[in-house]
């Protein structure tokens, strides 16, 4: 499975079939484990020591950087940490959550109430923390959700978004006029669903020149962004690439592309009140410019997710 794979299984905010999900966890739990658990079955990892806060992360680039700032910020406040990182998709973490093993995951609101119930509305990010913590077992909660959000977004190459007046303070409704002139690349299902090519029609009034099959935000929709082959795609909003190549991200008023603010799924008793505010201090710091920012630092410059960890929680003031 390609990084890039592994990345969109993790973070997939819209949920399939119920029988899709357990066929994913059916799958993980026959061939996925832990660097730092040795069992075949991941959801047999051993609880965590007494005293010891274990904090998890899924095996894409973003969620280790931002265990490690969690991990980091406990420490600062005295309590004792150990990792869990990389050890794979929603369907294994949540395990491990849930029978003790982790104490503390970097969790995607949106994509977590999806998971939890597919059917599930999104007006707000607070609507939708609630409608989580509702889901969750009841051992689990979610903290403070951050402003950063690492979600879908229709993303123009630098040329397009210079011929036509286009900057990243701009909306997707800003983009209707041009719209008849550009391609635009993604996964073949955003063709097909409401939060893709349709809901950009029936919200925004965008209807463009043709679609692209490429992937989720990985390789090949960079490179046909990035090549002109698509003059518009869907792209990740903290996706470093968008810095290399100065892409430009329209907002998104109205929503569409639904809630993604980074957010501490904790257990309720495996953590003190000052891991709590530790935390909850953390997500108050931290935005989607501010990720996008370390993510570059570690996937372009590839510096060490825990140096980069340190020197912003350093310059946040949360050391």
């Amino acid at each position: 499975m390609t990084s890039t794979a592994q990345r969109s299984r993790s973070r997939t905010r819209h949920t399939g079939a119920a029988a899709v999900a357990l066929a994913a966890a059916a799958a993980l739990l026959a061939g996925c484990s832990s660097s730092d658990d040795t069992s075949d079955n991941p959801l047999e990892g051993e609880k965590a020591e007494a005293g010891t806060v274990v904090v998890g992360s899924n095996n894409f680039a973003e969620s280790t950087l931002l265990a490690d700032i969690y991990g980091e910020a406990l420490r600062a406040k005295g309590l004792k940490v150990d990792y869990k990182h990389n050890i794979g998709s929603r369907e294994t973490t949540y395990g491990l959550m849930k029978n003790g093993s982790i104490t503390v995951l970097p969790e995607y609101n949106g994509s977590l109430l999806a998971y939890l119930d597919p059917e599930a509305g999104q007006k707000s990010a607070e609507a939708v923390n609630q409608a989580a913590k509702a889901k969750l077992d009841k051992k689990l909660t979610l903290l403070e959700s951050s402003p950063a959000e690492d979600k879908d977004s229709v993303a123009l190459n630098a040329e397009t978004a210079k011929k036509h007046g286009l900057t990243a303070e701009s909306t997707l409704a800003d983009l209707k006029d041009a719209a008849p002139e550009i391609t635009i690349g993604g996964s073949p299902e955003f063709q097909t669903r409401q939060q893709g090519l349709k809901g950009l029609e029936s919200v925004y009034g965008l209807k463009f020149k043709s679609f692209k099959a490429l992937d989720a935000g990985g390789p090949l929709t960079q490179a046909a962004l990035t090549g002109n082959e698509v003059q518009a795609a869907d792209v990740f909003t903290t996706d470093p690439t968008i810095v290399k190549e100065k892409f430009v991200v329209l907002k998104d008023p109205e929503n569409l592309f639904g809630f993604a603010n980074v957010t501490p799924l904790v257990s309720k008793d495996g953590l003190p009140q000052e891991g709590v505010e530790a935390l909850n201090a953390v997500s108050a710091k931290l935005d989607t410019e501010t990720l996008l920012d370390l993510d570059a630092q570690v996937q372009l410059e590839k510096k060490d997710p825990l140096d980069v960890a340190k020197a912003w929680l350093k310059s946040a003031g949360l050391d």
